[in-house]
């Protein structure tokens, strides 16, 4: 593993240990305790050159902010259009070919797939049908 500053570090730490697919300023908020000099700009900063190495991956923006994901293996992400959740979706993997299909039939290079899903979440799913 690559060495990083302490905070780089303590930033991946955070992503590592979540399941939230978090947005900078959730991480930011999470760690500014540990370094009270942090900026907001060092988090943002600092999530972009994780992901241009590659350590972590941007899951897309969701209700206009980027959210983040230190699982870079390829899987599943299930996004609610109501609440803005996004959850990785257990027991189903990524079609191995499918890569290779979308190659052949586009005439792409594929670099990376991700699979997304998205409609609304059970608790918004809930919420919903206790306010109708």
């Amino acid at each position: 593993m690559q060495r990083y500053s302490k905070k780089r570090q303590s930033i991946l730490e955070c992503l590592s240990e979540t399941k939230e697919h978090p947005t900078a300023e959730w991480v930011y908020t999470k760690i500014k305790s540990e370094y009270p000099s942090l900026s907001l700009a060092t988090v943002y900063r600092n999530l972009s050159m994780l992901k241009s190495e590659g350590v972590i991956r941007s899951v897309g923006t969701v209700n206009g902010q980027e959210r983040f994901d230190a699982d870079v293996t390829p899987h599943i992400h299930a996004l609610c259009t109501k609440c803005g959740r996004v959850t990785d979706v257990a027991g189903i993997s990524v079609p191995e070919d499918i890569g290779k299909i979308a190659e052949s039939t586009t005439g792409f290079t594929v670099l990376r797939t991700e699979l997304t899903v998205t409609g609304i979440c059970a608790l918004c799913s809930k919420e919903g049908k206790n306010n109708e």
